[in-house]
């Protein structure tokens, strides 16, 4: 595997990205992967190593480069979590999909890159954006997958359940049992609300698991759930992808 951080430019700046792809057999399909409220650590880039192992380039932003921060660190007190509330709300979709324009941009110019057709993935408050990013690029954006997504359902024009309508990409929506940032009505609103759209729009509950749960380093990881969350990606993907 080659790895890589590089600051890519952006309307805003520039966001710290890490990059990772396989060293051989490229150009590779891109992946873009958002990252959730804690921000950019290792788990995130094993996670995009993992990604990138099945033959993928995986490229993984820091969003909260406008307030000049790269990691939080460990969330062990109520300080540390309104700091990263305060972080998360201050993102929007607008602000991710103009950080997502940049980033498409330098892996177009980037000859590891397969030209093509690119994949989003987002967990927790990212959820949203690779919806979005799928809504916002309909040319590149082929599938985007949101795991136990946030803000999924709302009266906003860009709420991820309306925009969903208004892509052609493959989307896949992971949804855990236990979330009070996403609990069973909603999701429950989500899926009635995508019914139609048959098998290209796919919502699919995780049962008797908690949100965080494909995340190796969290009290409610699963690994059952986890592998199996890794195998729809990978599937979604390759469909779509190659």
């Amino acid at each position: 595997m080659l790895e890589r951080q590089i600051d890519i430019p952006t309307a805003d700046g520039a966001t710290t990205t890490f990059i990772v792809h396989p060293e051989r057999g490229g150009p590779h399909p891109p992946i873009l992967f958002f990252m959730d409220a804690p921000a950019i650590r290792e788990e995130l880039r094993d996670m995009a190593r993992r990604l990138a192992s099945c033959g993928y380039y995986v490229a993984l932003p820091n969003l909260y480069y406008r307030a000049g921060v790269m990691e939080l660190g460990p969330l062990t007190d109520e300080a540390a979590r309104e700091r990263m509330f305060g972080l998360m709300n201050g993102l929007s979709i607008s602000m991710v999909m103009s950080d997502a324009k940049g980033l498409i941009a330098f892996i177009d110019a980037d000859p590891a890159a397969r030209a093509g057709g690119v994949g989003a993935l987002g967990y927790c408050m990212s959820g949203q954006f690779a919806i979005n990013a799928a809504a916002s690029f309909p040319g590149r954006i082929a599938a985007a997958a949101s795991m136990y997504g946030t803000f999924l359902v709302t009266d906003k024009s860009d709420s991820p359940h309306k925009v969903a309508r208004t892509t052609k990409a493959e989307l896949y929506f992971g949804c855990a049992e236990i979330d009070r940032w996403a609990p069973l009505e909603l999701v429950d609103e989500l899926k009635s609300s995508l019914a139609d759209q048959g098998k290209r729009i796919e919502v699919e509950l995780y049962p008797k698991v908690e949100h965080g749960f494909a995340f190796p380093q969290r009290a409610a990881y699963d690994k059952d759930a986890a592998e199996r969350h890794w195998e729809r990606l990978v599937a979604l993907y390759r469909r779509r992808l190659g």
